[in-house]
């Protein structure tokens, strides 16, 4: 991933997308796979993942288009709801990992508008394709496979931010050069670092700079401890966050779900 993608979250506009990824001929080929084997070999050649028994990101893949396939199997969608709601999974997917910061709230409003695109019958704007049981199965479907595992698949496909710290005193010479900072790994390694650096100078006690050596080393033990203890706290506020943002989702899929059934009777 290119800088770029390191951005804040994008808006999506949710558009028709029945035929997007998979079309008719495609669709009649998945139809006739009768194994699990013919399916995703099927789909690994579709989408340039025939590496997924090396590389873990293509397995993934291949096991979420797989499941997605069978879940509209099990409900006995015909080749078009089975098309768009491919798409829809495929779309939404590939939103969430545009970004390695949060963007949970805008992925599941961005899946909220493309399944009602394809509800309601609006041309050109929206179809009917969907009716409201089978919008509310698909809604519980997503949340319980794909955004109960939002993280697990940042994890897996956006890089990990670090947070990489330096730190410059008044009356302490400024680096040789910057590519010297560069080569540090993190905060933590870098202070261990200068630690070990001042312990084996080995200068005697009665050097004046021995005081002004345990005092520097005293001070940056004190500022990574009170680094670790800000970054466990902003993870915790981010945890939490996203914990009462899945119950939202949860609490809003099941009142869905019984006016549903309240129409239905």
């Amino acid at each position: 991933m290119g800088p770029e993608n390191f951005g804040p979250p994008k808006p999506h506009k949710a558009k028709i997308c029945m035929w997007k990824y998979l079309d008719v001929h495609s669709m009649d080929l998945i139809n006739n796979a009768e194994t699990t084997d013919e399916l995703k070999r099927l789909l690994s050649d579709f989408f340039d993942l025939k590496d997924f028994e090396s590389n873990p990101r293509s397995a993934i893949l291949l096991d979420l288009y797989f499941y997605t396939i069978q879940f509209s199997r099990e409900q006995s969608f015909n080749r078009e709801q089975t098309s768009a709601f491919f798409s829809i999974v495929k779309d939404v997917h590939e939103a969430c990992v545009e970004t390695p910061l949060p963007n949970v709230e805008e992925c599941y409003k961005y899946f909220s508008e493309l399944m009602f695109c394809h509800s309601i019958r609006r041309p050109p704007f929206s179809i009917d394709l969907f009716s409201q049981d089978q919008l509310v199965l698909i809604t519980d479907y997503m949340i319980n496979s794909y955004f109960r595992h939002y993280k697990l698949y940042k994890y897996a496909f956006t890089p990990q931010v670090r947070l990489d710290i330096s730190f410059t005193y008044v009356g302490m010479p400024e680096p040789e050069s910057k590519e010297d900072e560069a080569m540090a790994e993190s905060t933590e390694t870098g202070l261990s670092s200068l630690r070990e650096e001042l312990e084996e100078a080995g200068a005697p006690e009665e050097s004046p700079t021995t005081a002004l050596r345990d005092f520097i080393v005293s001070q940056l033990n004190q500022e990574l401890t009170q680094l670790r203890h800000s970054i466990d706290q902003r993870l915790k506020v981010t945890e939490d966050q996203f914990n009462a943002k899945l119950i939202q989702l949860e609490k809003g899929s099941a009142a869905s779900k019984g006016i549903a059934k309240g129409k239905k009777k």
